[in-house]
C-alpha cells in the first residue's frame, strides 16, 4: 500500500512507521520540519504545514491508500485534509483519545462520545483544549468525509522513548524523596504501551476495514496507589504521596485524576488484536527509563 503518515518522527508514530516499512508499504511522512528529522531508509520525507489549506492540497495532488493522521488537534486541521482529499478513495486512520470522553468512573464504551452528532464549531488549535480539540477532529471527520475514516482513542501512552516523561515524574520524585500530589489513589487508570500503539495503528489501518470510533487500550488497569507501589519496588524507595490540596503544583502527578478514566478494549479484541496487559510491560518501561542517560 502506499502510506502516508502524519506526523510520524517520534515516539508511537515513529514506530508505526518502521512498522509500515517492514511490512513493505510505501510510506511518505509529512512534518513541519522544525526538528531533526531521522527516518529509516526507504522513507519519503516531505515538509509542510498541515494546518495550512494550501499545503494539504498540495499533498492531496498525490494518491495515498491510507493515510495516518497523528497531529491532528482541531476540526480546521480536519476540515482542510477533507477538502484536499475530497472525491479520493483512501482510508483516513485518525489518532484519538481518551480525552474525548468524561471522566465517568468506570470503562468507557466507544458509545459514550457519538462524534457523528457531536455539534461542529470550527476553530483551530489555539481555541480549543486538547479533549475538545481531539472532539470536534472526530465530528468533523465522521460527518464531513466521502472517504472511509477510524477513530484510535488511546489511552495514556507510554514507553521508553516517552518524551513526556510522566512515568518518570513519578520515578524520579520516589528516588529523590521529593513530594507526589495526588487526590485519589483508588482512581483506577488505563495504559497502553508505545510499540503497542504502533502496532494497533498498523493492525487497523492496513490489516482491517474498520470504520468508526475503536478504544485500544492494554488489558487491566492501575489504581494509582498500585502505580505507586510498583514503583516502589523497583526504586527500594518509600514515595512522599501527600493530598493534592497540600501539594505544590509543580509535584501533582501528570496522571492525577478525581475518578477512575479508563477504556473497554474489548471491540478491539473481538476484531482480533491481542493485547498486552498493562501490569506486565510498565515495570519493564519504568526500569529501562531508569537506565537511561538522560534519567533525572
Amino acid at each position: 500500500m502506499k502510506i502516508l503518515v502524519l506526523g510520524g518522527t517520534r515516539f508511537f508514530g515513529k514506530r508505526l512507521v518502521e512498522l509500515l516499512l517492514e511490512d513493505g508499504h510505501r510510506v511518505t511522512v509529512a512534518t513541519r520540519g522544525k526538528a531533526d528529522v531521522h527516518l529509516p531508509e526507504g522513507v519519503r520525507h516531505l515538509t509542510l504545514n498541515r494546518e495550512k489549506r494550501e499545503d494539504m492540497f498540495q499533498l492531496a495532488r498525490e494518491h495515498f491508500d491510507v493515510i495516518y493522521d497523528n497531529i491532528c488537534f482541531s476540526p480546521q486541521d480536519a476540515l482542510y485534509l477533507i477538502q484536499a482529499f475530497k472525491g479520493q478513495k483512501t482510508r483516513l486512520i485518525y489518532t484519538s483519545s481518551l480525552s474525548v470522553y468524561g471522566v465517568k468512573g468506570r470503562a468507557l464504551l466507544e458509545e459514550d462520545f457519538d462524534s457523528l452528532h457531536y455539534e461542529i464549531i470550527l476553530g483551530d488549535r489555539l481555541d480549543f483544549d486538547y479533549g475538545e480539540g481531539k472532539r470536534l477532529g472526530e465530528a468533523v471527520y465522521f460527518q464531513k468525509a466521502d472517504f472511509d475514516v477510524a477513530a484510535v482513542r488511546f489511552p495514556i501512552v507510554l514507553g521508553v522513548q516517552d518524551y513526556t516523561k510522566r512515568l518518570q515524574f513519578h520515578t524520579s520524585r520516589i528516588l529523590k524523596g521529593t513530594e507526589i500530589g495526588i487526590q485519589n489513589e483508588e482512581a483506577e487508570i488505563g495504559f497502553i504501551e508505545a510499540d503497542e500503539a504502533a502496532r494497533f495503528l498498523v493492525f487497523i489501518g492496513t490489516k482491517s476495514d474498520f470504520k468508526g470510533p475503536i478504544n485500544a487500550s492494554s488489558d487491566g488497569t492501575l489504581k494509582l496507589y498500585e502505580l505507586i507501589q510498583l514503583l516502589e519496588t523497583l526504586t527500594e524507595k518509600k514515595a512522599h504521596v501527600t493530598d493534592l490540596a497540600e501539594a505544590d503544583d509543580e509535584n501533582e502527578s501528570p496522571f492525577d485524576i478525581p475518578k477512575s478514566y479508563y477504556l473497554d478494549n474489548s471491540k478491539a479484541k473481538a476484531l482480533g488484536f491481542v493485547f498486552q496487559n498493562v501490569h506486565d510491560w510498565l515495570p519493564v518501561v519504568a526500569k529501562e527509563q531508569m537506565e537511561m542517560k538522560d534519567f533525572k
